[in-house]
């Protein structure tokens, strides 16, 4: 019995997207593991600092934001870095509700050691694709980004 196709309005649990997508992922992932590991951050801390190594400054709203970490989660996370040195939290000055993160002298030193890394794991991962393709696949992924599917 061939259950690729149970009735026209069904889709192969293995071509579906999410697997799909999952899939990639677990792909793809392992030597950024290994990575965050090697230098004692988990992949949400990594968010975290990867985000503040481009900004001079953000807040914990912001973070959140471009890190998709839920607010709450996002607490601990920078309680963490922060008892690692990697970060430090700021009162604004203008005001006072606002809370800016910045990165430390030794998230800087790490920055410094963990992108070359970064750079060839992504590197090698590109070799895999042609230059069209790897253009074709960020575009994609941008555009799956922007689609809100309504509840069903």
């Amino acid at each position: 019995m061939n259950y690729s196709c149970i009735n026209e309005n069904t889709i192969d649990f293995t071509s579906s997207l999410p697997m799909l997508l999952n899939r990639s992922l677990d792909a793809i992932m392992p030597p950024y593991r290994d990575l965050f590991q090697e230098f004692g951050v988990t992949e949400q801390q990594w968010r975290v600092l990867r985000v503040l190594w481009e900004q001079k400054h953000l807040t914990s709203a912001q973070i959140s934001n471009l890190t998709l970490l839920p607010s709450p989660s996002l607490v601990g996370i920078l309680d963490r870095l922060e008892k690692k040195d990697l970060v430090k939290r700021l009162r604004s000055t203008s005001d006072r509700r606002e809370i800016n993160i910045k990165i430390t002298n030794l998230g800087r030193e790490l920055q410094s050691k963990v992108m070359p890394k970064v750079k060839l794991i992504q590197d090698q991962t590109k070799e895999n694709l042609s230059p069209t393709e790897w253009k074709q696949i960020n575009n994609i992924l941008k555009k799956l980004d922007r689609i809100k599917i309504e509840e069903v």
